[in-house]
């Protein structure tokens, strides 16, 4: 149970995190913002082994600033949403890093829930599930809506349970007059002893994990010790036990700990003087060995080592030992048996601690670093530095080759900083901030269009572990994976066709609805096909062409997650077929029983596809990319998915040993809506929420042209009216934290601002708005008019819901019929062509020195002119 209390504690305060650092850890929140993250980055990278710190993020946390959090030494992540728990789980980071939001999950560290009647809403409803029998290796950690009563603290614990409290409620001097909740009293309450006299069982450790000793300890004793921040113990005999009062062998009190049954306490101390034993040892039970021996040793050496010994020459001449480090380095390196690493590793931590005991770091200081290390979620890149491989080649006269690492990832809206951005509240208001565009200068502008930085060499170092498991280890690979993200364990990862009927059992409503829109959606993209080829003679006797063909295997990414997503299969699904793709692999993740949506399967069915790949994110791009035993290896990879998904598509199409294209980088979804004063504002608060709810990283944006402060107050009401009835009103409150309205005079200057901006979706809600389209330069697509809402673009209308985001719509289309295509060309020159262009060519190649190419030519021309 270690303490059973969890302090809260905001970032703004979190420099006193050192007042309660006896009980062991501490939870940081809620984090709201960017500089929240920032604030408390720093803080917990530079005070790493003071406690263990959790911290408490909010849907507007990005997930690449979660995993910086983690990677600077967070325990672990408490999430606002089921959402922000799977995907962090779908990129590798464990269960133990995480605590999910109210409900009972496997293989996490615990789960968090508000409560408001403790003694039967968590007793009933959380106990049994979370703790099954009080074995269960899950924490449940309990809020309250406001400061608890000590009874309701306790019923929390006795349940068991973690309650969390905020630190400025708490006090560890019992002795105190004040309404605050004692730490002593809540910690002694989780303790139990078949003991008569009613005393407790106490381990005395020191900060390395070695046993001290085992003494006893009273409800009297710990909360005397809480309060002195000392070693303070019950004696048997003569009362309260201050350690080292008398014989200067005194200890600082670092933490305090229960064990798992509650029944024997444990102290974390610093121990001063010879040791903890009365005989003057280090412990009760004799000397210690090992590291913490050696350490005692050299700090004995460096205090007492004669002048001009050779360990006082270690100590005082930094070249000799900076030598011996690298001189037992080296050695280590070429060291074979068991015995040889053991000896040559053991020389090589003799040198290094006379170098850390030289520079004044303790052991504690080298594993406190170990420990940060542990932490990291990110990988290292994998190399060494340049002149060790060059020292390596130099040694063995092979080339140094680098091993690629199989392991997986262990551990799938910011904001510019202006004053005009408003903090993210849970309960208050939710409106886009506005920008008056006549009142900032052309660079704040841009700044404020600026999407929300993506970290992109981050979520790389994340993906590249899982896409090189699966280039090695296929199949083995992406059902680990399948096992471990969507906790679904298969056979195998491909379900081929023909697909069973009882995987497409749907409703006659719901298939009707797909029905209609794969038809519209084929007729749209089928209109896209070339009729015949382009034939252009361009001088007499010279013919070229350029005709199309299909690109022969195509891989199809449907996301799953918090949503189920038929109309992504059909946007991919149907431009493939009537492109003529021969090989149609779907790839999309399971549930947890290990089937699909039937709505996923149904499309797969009627487009014809071959197989579905039964995994997500990273580890589906890779299959598809490089091929498995099972998975069909396909030429290009379309589809959307979160920036893990984009990554891995990026990385495999630059590696040439995979030879697959892709259809465009993409990012969180966006929309930008343009609207005058004769727009609903229902109307635009509703095109504005359709795509904030697809995420916290999502962007919208409103380009209101002309309008008065109450009709624009009339769309912020709309907004936040609509928001507060949506199921996902967490993620848009999210979303809307970086979104903003820009005010300006007229719709030219809208479209402008616009086209600068390059949305995914632009929807003009104006006054004959079609006028207007031919100044459209860049966007993924147009939704023109009051009645054209996105939404038929994602789903009916037609046109292709896969659209450039981030800004790609400036040099990228969506995708379309041609995305499944390529184009050739041809040239056919009769003796006459060849004799219209045959000077040019040579001429050119000669100028460029390619004789060859000329040569090709000449040969010709001069049998054409020995026919004559």
């Amino acid at each position: 149970m270690v303490f059973p209390l969890l302090p809260l504690l905001a970032p703004s305060a979190i420099a006193s995190a050192p007042e309660l650092s006896v009980i062991g850890h501490i939870l940081i929140g809620p984090l709201l913002t960017s500089q929240d993250v920032a604030i408390t980055q720093k803080y917990v990278s530079k005070n790493f082994g003071l406690v263990e710190f959790s911290v408490q993020v909010t849907s507007a946390i990005e997930i690449d600033d979660i995993i910086s959090l983690l990677d600077a030494g967070v325990e672990a992540v408490f999430t606002e949403t089921d959402e922000q728990a799977t995907t962090l789980f779908e990129i590798g980071v464990p269960g133990s890093r995480v605590v999910f939001p109210g409900k009972d999950y496997d293989d996490v560290k615990g789960v968090h829930v508000l409560s408001t009647n403790a003694t039967t809403d968590l007793a009933t409803k959380l106990s049994k599930s979370v703790l099954p029998d009080g074995t269960g290796n899950k924490t449940l950690y309990v809020s309250f809506p406001s400061t608890p009563t000590l009874d309701q603290v306790k019923q929390v614990v006795a349940l068991p349970g973690i309650p969390i409290i905020p630190a400025e409620a708490l006090t560890t001097d019992y002795s105190s007059s004040t309404d605050k909740l004692s730490v002593a009293t809540i910690f002694t309450s989780a303790l139990k002893t078949d003991r008569q006299d009613g005393f407790f069982s106490t381990l005395v450790v020191d900060t390395q994990g070695l046993a001290l000793g085992l003494v006893y300890s009273s409800e009297e004793s710990i909360a005397e010790a809480l309060k002195s921040r000392a070693g303070v113990y019950q004696s048997r005999k003569r009362g309260l036990w201050f350690k080292g009062a008398t014989s200067g062998a005194v200890q600082t009190l670092v933490r305090l700990e229960l064990d798992c049954d509650g029944d024997c306490v444990k102290f974390v101390v610093q121990q001063a003087g010879k040791g903890f034993c009365h005989l003057d040892t280090t412990t009760c039970f004799g000397q210690s060995g090992g590291v913490t021996a050696l350490e005692r040793t050299l700090i004995s050496r460096l205090n007492n080592s004669p002048p001009g010994s050779y360990t006082r020459r270690l100590f005082s001449d930094e070249k000799l030992l900076s030598a011996k480090i690298m001189e037992e380095a080296e050695e280590l390196t070429t060291a074979k048996t068991k015995d040889e690493i053991a000896w040559e590793f053991a020389d090589l931590l003799y040198f290094g601690m006379t170098k850390a005991v030289q520079a004044g770091v303790s052991w504690t200081d080298i594993e406190q670093n170990l420990d940060a290390k542990a932490k990291k979620i990110t990988r290292r890149k994998g190399d060494a530095k340049q002149k060790w491989i060059d020292a390596t080649t130099k040694n063995d006269e092979v080339p140094n080759k680098p091993v690629a690492k199989t392991d997986t990832v262990n551990g799938s809206g910011n904001t510019n900083g202006t004053a005009m951005e408003p903090a993210v509240n849970n309960t208050g208001r939710i409106q886009l901030t506005r920008v008056d565009v006549s009142k900032i200068s052309e660079s704040e502008l841009t700044d404020l269009l600026r999407r929300p930085a993506q970290k992109n060499a981050n979520i790389m170092n994340l993906v590249g572990p899982i896409v090189e498991a699966v280039r090695t280890r296929g199949d083995a690979a992406l059902l680990e994976f399948t096992a471990k993200f969507e906790k679904a364990k298969l056979d195998s990862p491909v379900l081929k066709a023909p697909f069973p009927s009882e995987l497409m059992e749907l409703d006659q409503e719901t298939k009707d609805a797909i029905d209609l829109s794969f038809e519209n959606v084929r007729r749209f993209h089928a209109g896209q096909l070339e009729e015949a080829p382009l034939v252009v003679e361009t001088m007499p006797g010279v013919v070229c062409s350029r005709f199309a063909r299909p690109v022969e295997s195509v891989g199809l990414y449907v996301p799953g997650g918090t949503a189920i997503l038929p109309s992504t299969a059909l946007m991919l699904g149907v431009p493939a077929r009537v492109a003529g793709c021969k090989n149609i692999v779907f790839a999309s993740p399971p549930r947890s029983d290990g089937t699909l949506t039937p709505e996923v399967v149904y499309v797969a069915h009627k487009v014809g596809a071959a197989a579905i790949v039964l995994a997500g994110g990273a580890q589906a791009v890779a299959a598809m990319a490089y091929g498995t035993e099972s998975v069909p290896k396909v030429n290009k990879i379309l589809g959307p998915g979160n920036q893990f998904v984009t990554a891995a598509k990026m990385m495999v199409q630059n590696d040439t040993s995979a030879l697959v294209s892709i259809d465009m980088p993409a990012g969180p979804s966006e929309v930008l809506v343009v609207a005058d004063k004769f727009a609903n504002p229902a109307f635009v608060a509703s095109d504005l929420l359709s795509q904030a709810e697809h995420g916290v990283d999502s962007q919208v944006i409103l380009i209101a042209v002309d309008l008065s402060d109450d009709e624009l107050q009339a769309i912020e009401d709309e907004v936040h009216e609509q928001a507060m009835r949506l199921p996902r009103v967490d993620i848009v409150r999210g979303a809307i934290a970086h979104s903003r309205t820009f005010q300006v005079k007229t719709v030219e200057e809208a479209i402008a601002l616009s086209n600068k901006y390059a949305p995914e979706h632009l929807i003009l809600q104006l006054d004959n708005a079609s006028k207007y389209v031919d100044l459209v330069q860049h966007a993924g697509s147009v939704f023109v008019g009051a009645w054209s809402p996105e939404s038929c673009g994602d789903y009916s209308s037609g046109t292709n819901h896969t659209l450039p985001t981030y800004g790609y719509a400036t040099v990228y289309s969506g995708v379309n019929t041609h995305s499944f295509m390529k184009h050739l060309t041809s040239q056919e020159l009769t003796p006459e062509g060849l004799k219209n262009i045959g000077g040019a060519v040579v001429r050119l190649a000669t100028v460029e020195g390619l004789d060859a190419h000329g040569n090709a030519v000449r040969v010709r021309l001069e049998h054409l002119a020995k026919e004559k």
